[in-house]
This record gives structure tokens, C-alpha cells and sequence, in this order.
């Protein structure tokens, strides 16, 4: 029985802690509060202030970038004259082919310096795809858990909508039938008036659970003042998903759909999986090419991949930013979804907060909001139970042929209890609320874990990027040209003191000739 009364609950991760913890600024440099309100222009504002971090460390790059090319250009030019004089005095006493010791100091270390950085860029790969994956997962467990709230809230409409069909079809016939037979025998035509009395009672009654919404303060007699509580939005919305207008069934329109809200999520989530997919696939060829253009040393393909680092640079910003406004967002929202929730609803959709609250709490203590029109539609069933069995009794000796429309009525009666105890199980607050737990642990869990790993692929690849940028000139510029590549092998297979110095230097080596 422990295990029965145990409800899942959700508590805000660290991670989420810690990033609701963050100091806001808004353009003004003031501070401002963390409470997640997305409609509001200064939580917005908060957001790009984040946001421009990433655009404020891309500045810093391209000017590192841009002072290690000035270096290249200008500073390296005098080396290269410098030592083109001191290959010059050499050729005669050296074999005078190939790189001196520091140019060739000089190329071994950039060289070094491009593969480390491409080592770190492959590291920040494998965080990203990890990453992706983690953020992917979370969004199904999301997803999943509104379409089961969607099907759990469908169900409920359909008993709601099946029953009230039922209840009005034997007003309308069985009981309409027994009302013209029982004409003559007063005490029986009562009977048969109070179950078509206490079934548009019922009527009213479960028809109110569907309505916008909820005062529960009404009695069996006073049906003009029942007016039920919305039951649709009882999951929680998405920081990035605005309520909307979607009917359910033709007895109530929902501000708020689950099952709309999922499939939005799932397509904007495979757009999104996709993008970083094609993104690292991008990182990846870069880095794969880049080292085997090092390997090559062929400097039209480290040229071409230093034009795709520069858009990878870009890109692993710009990713930077809209992350870390997106993991502050949902830190917010994750440290106390239930706030949101609440006021969000209740201001867009006027349901009642006694409602959501006894659904995303799901509180032992608490009562159903539900629970007085339940137990005066079984009351009210119960009712109509005792008069049809009095009728079968003591009415079908007299009146024989209202036996068809009494076993008619009995008949709709038991199918309208079976739908009622259904309908009872889906109003408890077990079912939707741990579709909101398990929503609010997939986004909030996994989701936010994603989105950090993605952060920090985009934060490792910009500053492998950036590094890369700054090395690649300096390779491909100390790589010979092919002219020089030519030039040295046609001297060295066409000079012909070339080869009477070496058969000399062999002669020499052999004192016997």
C-alpha cells in the first residue's frame, strides 16, 4: 500500500540550479529577476545580453585571427628575404636543398599547432554528437509524455461525449415510450419521470466537466450555476510552444492541445537534430581534410578548408549563443515549472487554478475538484437504478409491453456505469500527473543535459577553429610551390656538374681506383 500512495515528484537538477543562479542584465546594465516570463521584453532582453557573450568572444577571434595574418604577411616577409640570402651563401658548401634549421623549426611548429587544434575540434565532434543525442532523447520522453496526456484527455472526452449520447437517446426513447404507457398508473409514470429527471441531471452534470471553466460550488437542484473545469491543459507548455485553438470533440474548445503541441515539437525537434548533424558533419570533413592536406602539404586544399573554417567559426558561435539563451530559458522555466504553468494557463485559457493545481501537484491531502459532480452523477445513476428496478418489478405484470423499453433503459443504464467508473479512474490526478513528471524529467533532465553538451562543442570548436585559422596561413605559405618542386628536380637530374661532383666524391672514397 506504500507504493500506492507514492507520488513521482520532480526536483530541479544542479545544473539547472546553477544556471537559474546566473546574474541578469538587461541593456541598461540593471539587474533583473530570473522568474521565466517569455512574453516579457526585459526577461527577453536578459536573454540577448547572454546571448551577445558569444558575439563579444567572436569579435575577440576574428581580431586574433586577423593580428596572426598581419604577422604572416608582413612580419614574414623580411624572414623570407632574410633567408632566401642565407640559401643563397650556403648552396655552395652545403647540399643546398630543402628548408634551413629554423624555417624548418618554424614549420614543424605551426604544423604541430594546426594538428592539436584539429585533435581538439575532433574532441568537441564527439561532445557534440553526444550531446545532440542526449537533447534528442529528452524531447521524445517530452513528446511521448503529451501524446499520452493527449490520449489520456481524448479518452475522457469520448466516455464524457458517449454517455451523454447514451443518457439522451433513452431519454428520448426508451424512457419517452414508458412515459405513453404508463399514462394510466400515476405512481408508475412518476418513476419513470424521475429517471428522465435524474438522467438530464446527469447530463448536466458531466457536460459541465467539459465547459472552460470550474465552480464547483453547485448543487444536484441548481443546474443553471454548474459550470465545469477545463480538463485540457493539464500538461505543461514548453517554453517554446505558444497555446492555441484546438477543439477536441464538438462539446468544448481547448485552448490548449497535447497532441498539437507534440507533433509541433517532434517536427521542430527533427529540424533541429538535422542542423547539428549536418553542422558536425560539416566540423568533421573540415578537420578530416585539414589534416590530410597537412599530410599532402597541398595548399589549394588547405586554402579551400581555411574558407570553410572561417564559416565553422561563424557558426560555432552563433550556435554558442543561441544555446546558452536557450539553457538559461529552460533553467528558468525547469526551477519551478509549476509557477508557470498555473499563471500561463490560467491568464490564456481562464481555467481554474484549483484545477491545475490538483494535477500538477497531485497531493494526497488534496480532494478532486471533480469530486462533488462525480458523486452527484453516481448518486443521480444510482437513483435511476432503484427506479428501474422497481419498475421491472412491480410494472411488468400490468404494463407487459413496456418490458422492451424497460430492458432498452437497463441496458443503456449499465453501459453508461461502465463509462462512469471509467471515466472516475482517468479524472484522477495520477495518470496526467505523472505524464507531466515524465515530461518535465525529459525536458528538464536529459533535454537540459543535451543542450550544456552542445554548449560545450560549440564553445571547444570555436576555440579549435579559431586556432586552426591562425596556424593554416603559416602552413600552406612555407609549403614549396610546385615551380620550386620542378626547378629542383629538373636540377637535380639534369645538372651535369651536379653529377661530376658526386662521381668525384665517390672516386674519392675509393683509394684502390
Amino acid at each position: 500500500m506504500a507504493t500506492m500512495t507514492t507520488v513521482p515528484s520532480y526536483n530541479p537538477s544542479l545544473w539547472v540550479r546553477m544556471c537559474h543562479a546566473l546574474p541578469r542584465l538587461d541593456f541598461s546594465m540593471q539587474m533583473r529577476d530570473n522568474v521565466f516570463v517569455p512574453v516579457s521584453w526585459e526577461y527577453q532582453q536578459t536573454l540577448l545580453v547572454l546571448s551577445s557573450l558569444s558575439a563579444i568572444a567572436l569579435v575577440i577571434s576574428l581580431l586574433v585571427v586577423l593580428s596572426f595574418l598581419i604577422h604572416y604577411c608582413c612580419c614574414h616577409r623580411g624572414d623570407r628575404n632574410e633567408g632566401s640570402e642565407e640559401e643563397e651563401e650556403d648552396e655552395d658548401g652545403s647540399t643546398g636543398h630543402g628548408y634551413s634549421g629554423k624555417k624548418g623549426r618554424g614549420i614543424c611548429c605551426v604544423t604541430w599547432v594546426a594538428v592539436a587544434a584539429v585533435t581538439l575540434c575532433c574532441v568537441a565532434i564527439g561532445i557534440g554528437f553526444y550531446g545532440n543525442s542526449e537533447a534528442n532523447d529528452g524531447m521524445y520522453q517530452l513528446t511521448s509524455s503529451l501524446l499520452t496526456a493527449n490520449y489520456t484527455l481524448a479518452s475522457i472526452d469520448l466516455l464524457i461525449s458517449d454517455t451523454i449520447t447514451g443518457l439522451q437517446l433513452s431519454i428520448s426513447g426508451p424512457l419517452a415510450s414508458m412515459e405513453e404507457l404508463f399514462t394510466g398508473s400515476k405512481p408508475f409514470l412518476v418513476s419513470t419521470r424521475n429517471c428522465r429527471r435524474l438522467s438530464e441531471n446527469v447530463i448536466n452534470l458531466l457536460s459541465s466537466i467539459s465547459l472552460a471553466r470550474s465552480s464547483i460550488d453547485t448543487g444536484l437542484g441548481n443546474d443553471s450555476g454548474i459550470s465545469g473545469a477545463s480538463i485540457t491543459p493539464l500538461t505543461p507548455v514548453p517554453p517554446s510552444v505558444a497555446p492555441t485553438v484546438v477543439p477536441n470533440s464538438g462539446l468544448m474548445a481547448s485552448p490548449f492541445s497535447p497532441g498539437w503541441a507534440a507533433n509541433t515539437l517532434m517536427v521542430n525537434e527533427d529540424y533541429r537534430w538535422l542542423s547539428y548533424v549536418l553542422l558536425l558533419l560539416l566540423d568533421l570533413i573540415v578537420c578530416l581534410f585539414i589534416l590530410l592536406g597537412l599530410a599532402k602539404q597541398a595548399r589549394w586544399l588547405l586554402i579551400l578548408m581555411t574558407v570553410l573554417a572561417w564559416l565553422a567559426l561563424f557558426l560555432s558561435w552563433g550556435s554558442l549563443g543561441l544555446e546558452t539563451a536557450t539553457v538559461v530559458a529552460l533553467s528558468d522555466f525547469c526551477s519551478d515549472p509549476n509557477a508557470f504553468v498555473l499563471n500561463s494557463t490560467h491568464f490564456n485559457s481562464g481555467t481554474s487554478s484549483d484545477v491545475l493545481d490538483y494535477y500538477l501537484t497531485c497531493n494526497r491531502r488534496m480532494n478532486s475538484p471533480f469530486q462533488q459532480l462525480l458523486t452527484q452523477s453516481q448518486r443521480a445513476l444510482s437513483n435511476i437504478h432503484t427506479h428501474l428496478s422497481s419498475l421491472d418489478r412491480n410494472a411488468l405484470t400490468q404494463f407487459p409491453k413496456a418490458e422492451k423499453s424497460l430492458r432498452d433503459v437497463q441496458q443503456i443504464l449499465n453501459s453508461t456505469e461502465g463509462n462512469f467508473h471509467q471515466l472516475v479512474a482517468l479524472l484522477n490526478c495520477r495518470g496526467l500527473n505523472k505524464d507531466y513528471i515524465d515530461s518535465l524529467k525529459g525536458l528538464c533532465y536529459d533535454g537540459m543535459e543535451g543542450l550544456l553538451y552542445l554548449s560545450l562543442y560549440s564553445f571547444l570548436s570555436a576555440l579549435a577553429f579559431t586556432a586552426i585559422l591562425c596556424s593554416l596561413p603559416g602552413a600552406w605559405r612555407s609549403f614549396p610551390s610546385e615551380s620550386e618542386e620542378y626547378e629542383d628536380s629538373d636540377s637535380e637530374s639534369e645538372d651535369p656538374f651536379t653529377s661530376h661532383q658526386d662521381s668525384k666524391r665517390f672516386l674519392q672514397w675509393q683509394p684502390w681506383l
